[in-house]
Protein backbone atom coordinates (compact mmCIF):
# COMPACT_ATOMS: atom_id res chain seq x y z
CA UNK A 1 0.00 0.00 0.00
CA UNK A 2 1.49 3.34 -0.97
CA UNK A 3 1.33 6.36 1.19
CA UNK A 4 1.84 9.95 0.10
CA UNK A 5 2.26 12.24 3.25
CA UNK A 6 3.54 14.77 4.74
CA UNK A 7 3.51 14.83 8.35
CA UNK A 8 4.89 11.64 9.39
CA UNK A 9 7.01 13.96 11.76
CA UNK A 10 4.18 15.42 13.22
CA UNK A 11 5.12 19.14 13.40
CA UNK A 12 3.20 21.66 15.20
CA UNK A 13 -0.53 22.11 13.44
CA UNK A 14 -1.97 25.23 12.71
CA UNK A 15 -5.47 25.90 14.83
CA UNK A 16 -8.47 24.53 12.39
CA UNK A 17 -10.52 27.50 11.06
CA UNK A 18 -13.90 28.16 13.27
CA UNK A 19 -17.18 26.37 11.99
CA UNK A 20 -20.43 27.88 11.48
CA UNK A 21 -22.21 25.13 13.13
CA UNK A 22 -26.49 26.65 13.32
CA UNK A 23 -26.59 28.43 16.46
CA UNK A 24 -23.00 28.44 17.04
CA UNK A 25 -19.65 29.64 16.06
CA UNK A 26 -17.29 26.62 17.10
CA UNK A 27 -13.15 27.68 17.81
CA UNK A 28 -10.86 24.67 18.10
CA UNK A 29 -8.20 26.11 20.21
CA UNK A 30 -9.16 22.78 21.76
CA UNK A 31 -10.67 19.74 20.74
CA UNK A 32 -14.19 19.53 21.28
CA UNK A 33 -15.60 16.41 22.59
CA UNK A 34 -18.92 15.23 20.73
CA UNK A 35 -20.88 13.16 23.38
CA UNK A 36 -23.19 9.88 21.12
CA UNK A 37 -26.82 9.76 22.07
CA UNK A 38 -27.60 6.24 20.05
CA UNK A 39 -31.61 6.41 20.26
CA UNK A 40 -31.66 3.12 18.61
CA UNK A 41 -32.24 -0.57 19.91
CA UNK A 42 -29.28 -1.91 17.65
CA UNK A 43 -26.00 -0.14 17.81
CA UNK A 44 -23.08 -1.87 17.97
CA UNK A 45 -22.23 -0.59 21.73
CA UNK A 46 -25.08 0.84 23.25
CA UNK A 47 -27.56 -0.34 21.13
CA UNK A 48 -31.01 -0.04 23.28
CA UNK A 49 -29.66 1.23 26.60
CA UNK A 50 -30.73 5.22 25.26
CA UNK A 51 -34.00 4.18 23.50
CA UNK A 52 -36.66 5.46 25.30
CA UNK A 53 -37.16 9.25 25.07
CA UNK A 54 -36.73 9.54 29.13
CA UNK A 55 -33.47 7.52 29.36
CA UNK A 56 -31.74 9.34 26.10
CA UNK A 57 -32.31 12.61 28.10
CA UNK A 58 -31.11 11.63 31.06
CA UNK A 59 -27.81 10.25 29.16
CA UNK A 60 -27.63 13.64 27.12
CA UNK A 61 -27.81 15.98 30.46
CA UNK A 62 -25.19 13.31 31.80
CA UNK A 63 -23.03 14.01 28.89
CA UNK A 64 -23.15 17.66 29.29
CA UNK A 65 -22.29 17.62 33.04
CA UNK A 66 -19.18 15.64 32.09
CA UNK A 67 -18.05 18.06 29.77
CA UNK A 68 -19.08 17.28 26.30
CA UNK A 69 -19.20 20.44 24.28
CA UNK A 70 -21.66 18.60 21.95
CA UNK A 71 -24.18 16.20 21.54
CA UNK A 72 -24.64 13.86 18.30
CA UNK A 73 -28.32 12.38 18.29
CA UNK A 74 -28.55 9.26 16.19
CA UNK A 75 -31.74 7.26 15.46
CA UNK A 76 -30.47 4.59 13.04
CA UNK A 77 -27.26 2.40 13.56
CA UNK A 78 -24.91 2.38 10.68
CA UNK A 79 -22.81 -0.62 12.32
CA UNK A 80 -21.39 -2.94 9.91
CA UNK A 81 -24.66 -5.06 8.72
CA UNK A 82 -27.65 -2.56 10.23
CA UNK A 83 -30.58 -2.83 8.37
CA UNK A 84 -31.88 0.58 7.16
CA UNK A 85 -34.85 2.32 9.58
CA UNK A 86 -38.25 3.92 8.26
CA UNK A 87 -38.19 7.27 7.84
CA UNK A 88 -41.08 8.14 10.28
CA UNK A 89 -39.53 5.77 12.93
CA UNK A 90 -36.10 7.72 12.59
CA UNK A 91 -38.48 10.94 12.76
CA UNK A 92 -39.90 9.75 16.08
CA UNK A 93 -36.68 8.88 17.56
CA UNK A 94 -34.68 11.69 16.97
CA UNK A 95 -36.94 14.89 15.98
CA UNK A 96 -38.35 15.26 19.97
CA UNK A 97 -34.92 15.04 21.44
CA UNK A 98 -33.61 17.93 18.90
CA UNK A 99 -36.33 19.97 20.66
CA UNK A 100 -36.48 18.92 24.15
CA UNK A 101 -31.85 19.24 24.25
CA UNK A 102 -32.17 23.03 22.52
CA UNK A 103 -32.59 25.06 25.51
CA UNK A 104 -28.93 22.96 26.84
CA UNK A 105 -27.57 25.85 24.87
CA UNK A 106 -24.68 23.28 23.42
CA UNK A 107 -24.29 22.78 19.34
CA UNK A 108 -27.22 19.79 18.75
CA UNK A 109 -25.57 17.20 15.74
CA UNK A 110 -28.21 14.64 13.95
CA UNK A 111 -26.56 11.37 12.43
CA UNK A 112 -28.49 11.00 9.35
CA UNK A 113 -28.10 10.54 5.88
CA UNK A 114 -31.70 11.16 4.85
CA UNK A 115 -32.55 14.45 3.31
CA UNK A 116 -36.24 14.29 4.81
CA UNK A 117 -35.20 14.05 8.09
CA UNK A 118 -32.61 16.75 7.93
CA UNK A 119 -35.33 19.06 6.92
CA UNK A 120 -37.49 17.56 9.91
CA UNK A 121 -34.10 18.26 12.45
CA UNK A 122 -33.20 21.86 10.89
CA UNK A 123 -36.74 23.08 11.85
CA UNK A 124 -36.77 21.52 15.08
CA UNK A 125 -33.36 23.45 15.72
CA UNK A 126 -30.32 21.37 15.21
CA UNK A 127 -27.52 22.42 14.69
CA UNK A 128 -25.39 20.19 12.10
CA UNK A 129 -26.01 17.04 10.03
CA UNK A 130 -23.27 14.32 10.56
CA UNK A 131 -24.08 12.36 6.89
CA UNK A 132 -21.93 9.01 6.84
CA UNK A 133 -22.89 9.48 3.16
CA UNK A 134 -21.11 12.49 2.66
CA UNK A 135 -24.53 14.05 1.17
CA UNK A 136 -23.81 12.29 -1.64
CA UNK A 137 -27.92 11.19 -1.82
CA UNK A 138 -30.93 12.79 -4.08
CA UNK A 139 -31.86 15.56 -2.06
CA UNK A 140 -29.35 15.44 0.52
CA UNK A 141 -27.55 19.33 -0.33
CA UNK A 142 -31.03 20.74 -1.19
CA UNK A 143 -32.29 19.90 2.29
CA UNK A 144 -28.65 21.76 4.02
CA UNK A 145 -28.12 24.38 1.57
CA UNK A 146 -30.21 27.33 2.51
CA UNK A 147 -29.62 27.15 6.29
CA UNK A 148 -26.78 28.02 8.65
CA UNK A 149 -26.04 24.72 9.83
CA UNK A 150 -22.86 22.93 10.06
CA UNK A 151 -22.05 19.95 7.94
CA UNK A 152 -19.71 16.75 8.87
CA UNK A 153 -19.10 15.08 5.08
CA UNK A 154 -17.49 11.75 6.26
CA UNK A 155 -15.99 9.18 3.45
CA UNK A 156 -17.34 5.49 3.48
CA UNK A 157 -16.69 2.83 0.92
CA UNK A 158 -19.88 0.81 0.26
CA UNK A 159 -22.38 1.30 2.34
CA UNK A 160 -22.92 -0.10 5.97
CA UNK A 161 -25.07 -3.57 4.87
CA UNK A 162 -21.68 -4.29 2.62
CA UNK A 163 -18.35 -1.88 3.35
CA UNK A 164 -16.95 -4.53 5.76
CA UNK A 165 -17.97 -7.84 3.55
CA UNK A 166 -14.80 -8.81 2.08
CA UNK A 167 -11.96 -6.55 2.14
CA UNK A 168 -11.86 -3.03 1.50
CA UNK A 169 -9.30 -2.52 -0.92
CA UNK A 170 -7.19 1.15 -1.24
CA UNK A 171 -3.81 1.77 -3.41
CA UNK A 172 -3.70 4.86 -1.17
CA UNK A 173 -5.82 4.84 1.47
CA UNK A 174 -4.86 8.36 2.96
CA UNK A 175 -4.98 9.62 -0.68
CA UNK A 176 -7.92 8.36 -1.75
CA UNK A 177 -9.72 9.54 1.28
CA UNK A 178 -9.17 12.90 0.65
CA UNK A 179 -9.43 12.69 -2.53
CA UNK A 180 -13.55 11.54 -2.03
CA UNK A 181 -13.49 14.71 1.12
CA UNK A 182 -12.26 17.22 -1.80
CA UNK A 183 -14.89 16.14 -4.60
CA UNK A 184 -17.61 16.35 -1.49
CA UNK A 185 -16.83 19.67 -0.29
CA UNK A 186 -16.04 20.91 -3.91
CA UNK A 187 -19.74 19.90 -4.54
CA UNK A 188 -21.31 21.41 -1.78
CA UNK A 189 -19.35 24.51 -2.33
CA UNK A 190 -20.51 24.60 -6.03
CA UNK A 191 -23.90 24.35 -4.79
CA UNK A 192 -23.62 27.35 -2.33
CA UNK A 193 -22.54 26.17 0.94
CA UNK A 194 -19.89 28.04 2.40
CA UNK A 195 -16.58 26.76 3.39
CA UNK A 196 -16.61 27.94 7.03
CA UNK A 197 -20.22 25.73 7.37
CA UNK A 198 -18.32 22.27 6.33
CA UNK A 199 -16.04 19.65 8.32
CA UNK A 200 -14.67 16.43 7.45
CA UNK A 201 -14.36 13.15 8.76
CA UNK A 202 -12.15 10.08 7.30
CA UNK A 203 -14.60 7.57 8.46
CA UNK A 204 -13.25 5.25 10.88
CA UNK A 205 -14.43 1.68 10.33
CA UNK A 206 -16.69 2.35 7.28
CA UNK A 207 -15.33 0.07 4.23
CA UNK A 208 -11.76 -0.21 5.94
CA UNK A 209 -9.49 -2.73 6.55
CA UNK A 210 -9.84 -3.02 10.70
CA UNK A 211 -5.71 -2.45 11.59
CA UNK A 212 -4.27 -1.33 7.89
CA UNK A 213 -6.15 1.54 6.82
CA UNK A 214 -7.90 2.10 10.47
CA UNK A 215 -4.53 3.27 11.49
CA UNK A 216 -3.09 4.08 8.28
CA UNK A 217 -5.33 7.18 8.59
CA UNK A 218 -4.94 7.79 12.47
CA UNK A 219 -1.63 8.23 11.84
CA UNK A 220 -1.72 10.79 8.72
CA UNK A 221 -5.02 12.33 9.89
CA UNK A 222 -4.04 15.54 8.90
CA UNK A 223 -3.15 14.30 5.78
CA UNK A 224 -6.96 13.17 5.11
CA UNK A 225 -8.25 16.98 4.92
CA UNK A 226 -8.98 18.62 1.58
CA UNK A 227 -6.52 20.87 0.72
CA UNK A 228 -6.49 24.70 0.78
CA UNK A 229 -5.27 26.89 -1.12
CA UNK A 230 -2.74 27.56 -0.84
CA UNK A 231 -2.35 24.23 0.34
CA UNK A 232 -3.27 23.79 4.10
CA UNK A 233 -4.50 20.17 5.47
CA UNK A 234 -6.02 22.47 8.42
CA UNK A 235 -8.58 24.63 6.74
CA UNK A 236 -11.44 22.13 7.32
CA UNK A 237 -11.72 20.76 11.29
CA UNK A 238 -11.44 17.23 11.28
CA UNK A 239 -13.93 15.09 13.06
CA UNK A 240 -12.57 11.80 14.76
CA UNK A 241 -14.94 9.04 15.16
CA UNK A 242 -13.18 6.08 16.79
CA UNK A 243 -14.87 5.35 20.12
CA UNK A 244 -15.54 1.70 20.99
CA UNK A 245 -14.62 0.20 17.11
CA UNK A 246 -13.14 -2.33 16.08
CA UNK A 247 -10.06 -1.50 15.22
CA UNK A 248 -9.39 -1.04 18.67
CA UNK A 249 -10.87 -4.59 19.78
CA UNK A 250 -8.55 -5.73 17.06
CA UNK A 251 -5.37 -4.69 19.09
CA UNK A 252 -6.60 -4.79 22.65
CA UNK A 253 -8.45 -8.01 22.32
CA UNK A 254 -11.78 -6.38 24.18
CA UNK A 255 -14.94 -6.47 23.56
CA UNK A 256 -16.82 -3.48 22.70
CA UNK A 257 -18.10 -2.50 26.25
CA UNK A 258 -14.67 -2.78 27.31
CA UNK A 259 -12.68 -0.47 24.90
CA UNK A 260 -13.05 2.90 27.49
CA UNK A 261 -9.11 2.85 27.77
CA UNK A 262 -8.47 2.36 24.15
CA UNK A 263 -11.27 4.87 22.85
CA UNK A 264 -9.19 7.23 25.24
CA UNK A 265 -6.07 6.63 23.54
CA UNK A 266 -7.19 6.53 20.13
CA UNK A 267 -8.82 10.44 21.31
CA UNK A 268 -5.80 11.59 22.43
CA UNK A 269 -3.36 10.54 19.42
CA UNK A 270 -6.18 12.18 17.34
CA UNK A 271 -6.15 15.11 19.21
CA UNK A 272 -1.92 15.29 18.48
CA UNK A 273 -2.72 14.87 15.18
CA UNK A 274 -4.74 17.23 14.13
CA UNK A 275 -8.75 16.62 15.06
CA UNK A 276 -11.30 19.45 15.79
CA UNK A 277 -13.92 17.28 17.18
CA UNK A 278 -13.42 14.05 18.88
CA UNK A 279 -16.92 11.94 18.92
CA UNK A 280 -16.82 9.68 21.75
CA UNK A 281 -19.26 7.82 23.99
CA UNK A 282 -17.30 8.14 27.55
CA UNK A 283 -17.47 11.47 27.60
CA UNK A 284 -16.12 12.44 31.42
CA UNK A 285 -13.07 9.83 31.00
CA UNK A 286 -11.97 11.70 27.24
CA UNK A 287 -12.29 15.45 28.34
CA UNK A 288 -10.03 14.63 31.72
CA UNK A 289 -7.56 12.80 29.31
CA UNK A 290 -7.69 15.91 26.86
CA UNK A 291 -7.17 18.29 30.07
CA UNK A 292 -3.73 16.11 30.70
CA UNK A 293 -2.68 16.19 27.25
CA UNK A 294 -3.81 19.95 26.85
CA UNK A 295 -1.78 20.55 29.82
CA UNK A 296 1.46 19.03 28.14
CA UNK A 297 1.01 20.34 24.77
CA UNK A 298 0.71 24.50 26.17
CA UNK A 299 3.87 23.46 28.54
CA UNK A 300 5.89 22.23 25.53
CA UNK A 301 4.36 25.58 23.47
CA UNK A 302 6.18 27.94 26.30
CA UNK A 303 9.46 25.97 26.67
Amino acid sequence: MALHVSNTALPHLPTPEPLQCGRFTLSFERPLVMGILNVTPDSFSDGGKFALRGDALRQAERMLLDGADMIDIGGESTRPGAPPVPLDEELERVIPLVEQLRAAQVPLSVDTYKPELMRHALAAGADLINDIWGFRLPGAIDAVRDSQCGLCVMHMLGEPQTMQLGEPAYQDVVGEVRAFLEERVAALTQAGVAKRRISVDPGFGFGKAVIEHNYALLAHLPDTAPRGEPPSPEAFPILAGMSRKSMLGAVTGRAAPERMAASIAAAVCAAERGAAILRVHDVAQTVDALKVWAAMRDAARRS
